[in-house]
Parts: structure tokens; sequence; C-alpha cells
């Protein structure tokens, strides 16, 4: 219950916040030195955020030893969670992040199908057109980096469905626990997964899996990925808490704000007239449909789906 009229206030906050820091997350992620192999930026990822966040749920008394289903499902996140991160960390290696985030914005217009396909939520016809024009945005900026950059360019995208297939699973937990400790425990899950795998690959010479020793700069650049994506999803979470999701979901837009200006600052990338078009569609694209499901979440009469 909000007990006080500014807590949404503070939630769009700290949603602005989250915006601000998770591009420098991925900002820290692209600084790092190519001969540090992606799945080991996972581990730094993950790794702080364990160290973070589970003493701190065993500290607030959310913790709890999950059963076999519910360790199933962590696992599932986690798993959907590391290859987001897996394509996203992999596709700014060779492409500015501004770029990659406007690919990957695509994200809610899949998470908006899905739910329609796999969960039998309605979906008129009105969001789908929507829908299909944030993927002809999303071209805008993929064509020009796919005649440069191959399959790589389609990275984000792996991003954009992983992600929602997340956020999907995340639907059907978040409600019977704390953001925290969903936090934590799908951190734990990701480590789980992902540790033993470049463990088993050490001295393989496998460009994405096989670990180094890095040098103190990386070491730099691994934490400071560890410590901003726990801070920018501790941001989310708090946001998500306090302010209902319909009112912050349409603030995650300034993420590319916060990218652009990343971008330009650390690696003078800046988006050119085409990538900014195919944002502008996106953005509206998106917009629109958070603003229909919305309207379609209200109490209305019976009518079709919007």
């Amino acid at each position: 219950m909000r007990a006080t009229a500014d807590r949404p206030v503070l939630g769009i906050l700290f949603m602005v916040g989250f915006c601000l820091t998770a591009p420098i997350m991925d900002a820290m992620a692209k600084l790092t030195p190519t001969d540090v192999p992606v799945s080991q930026i996972l581990v730094a990822r993950f790794g702080v955020q364990v160290v973070v966040l589970v003493p701190l749920a065993w500290a607030m008394g959310i913790a709890h030893r999950p059963g076999l289903r519910e360790t199933l499902g962590h696992l599932l996140r986690g798993l959907m969670l590391l290859l987001a991160t897996f394509f996203f960390f992999s596709a700014i290696r060779y492409m500015p992040i501004a770029n990659a985030m406007a690919i990957f914005f695509v994200e809610p217009f899949i998470l908006t199908l899905l739910g329609g396909l796999l969960l039998g939520e309605q979906v008129g016809p009105r969001r789908i057109i929507a829908c299909i024009i944030g993927f002809v945005g999303a071209l805008f900026v993929i064509q020009p980096s796919f005649s440069t950059l191959g399959a790589v360019a389609l990275f984000p995208l792996g991003t954009a469905v992983t992600f929602a297939v997340y956020m999907l699973l995340t639907r059907a937990m978040s409600d019977r626990q704390h953001p925290i400790t969903l936090q934590a425990y799908t951190a734990l899950a990701a480590c789980a997964l992902i540790v033993p795998l470049i463990w088993a690959f050490d001295g393989s010479a496998n460009p994405w899996l096989d670990p180094v020793w890095p040098s103190s700069f990386a070491w730099k650049t691994l934490l400071a990925v560890g410590a901003m994506a726990t801070l920018s999803h501790l941001m989310l979470s708090t946001a998500l808490k306090l302010a209902p999701a319909a009112t912050i979901a349409p603030l995650q837009y300034l993420e590319i704000a916060g990218s652009v200006t990343v971008g330009y600052l650390l690696f003078q990338d800046f988006p050119d007239g085409l990538t900014w078009l195919g944002i502008a569609i996106i953005v509206g694209s998106g917009l629109y449909v958070f603003a229909r499901e919305r309207a379609a979440s209200l109490p209305r009469r019976p009518g079709p789906p919007v």
C-alpha cells in the first residue's frame, strides 16, 4: 500500500536513475579489453549481484529455501537473462551502445505478442499494427549495421526475444516474492549456469568461453559492470515497488538517451539520421502500445480488444 502521495514521484525518480546507470554498466562491458571473453564479463555481472543481494535478502528476512518448482523457475529465468546479457554485451563490442539499445527496444512488442500467444492476453489490431511499425523502425537501425557487421547486428534482437521470455517468467513469479529476493536468486541461478561452463572451457582457446586472467584495467571494468548492474536493478526494483508499472514503464525509453550520452562521451559514437528515424519510430510505437495496454487494463464496457 502506498502510504504517501509522493511515493509515485519517488518511483519515477528511481526509474530515471535506472535509465541513467544501466548504460554505464553497458559502457563498462564495452570498455573491458576484448581478450576477456563475454562469458567472463557475465560472471562479473551476476557474481557481484550475488555477493550483494543474497546477504541483503537474508538480512532483510526475505530469503527462503526454494522448492524444486521454484528452483527450476529461477534457473529458467537465470538462463534467459544470461542469454539476453550475452547477446547484448557481444553486440556492443562491435556496434554503438545506442544502436544496440534501440534495436533491443522491440522487446515490448515481442512481450505484447507473446502475452497474446502464450498467456491468452487480448491483443487488439491497433496494438498489433503498432508492434509491426515498431519492428519496421528497428529495420532502419539494423540495416546499416547489418551491411557492416553482418549477423552481429541481429544480436540485440536475440536480447529482445530472450528478455521478453524472462519478463513473462517474472510475471509468473513476482507476485509471490520480494523483488530483491527474486533478483538475488536469479543472479545465483545465472552464476550456477555460467561458472561451470567457463570452468569446463578453461584452456580451450574458445574466444567466447575460455577465461583469462584479467589485466588491472579489466579488473576495474569487470567490477564496475557488476556494481552498476546491481545498483541499476536495485533502482528498478525500488521504482516498481513505489509506483505502478504503467506509470514508469514508458520512462524506460530514457535509457536510449542515456546510451546516446554515454556512447558519445566515452566512445565518440553518435547515431546518424537513419538511426534517429528508427529510434523515433520505435519509441513512438512503444509509447502507443503502453498507452493502449494501460487503457485496456482500466474498467470499461465490454467491447473489442484494442
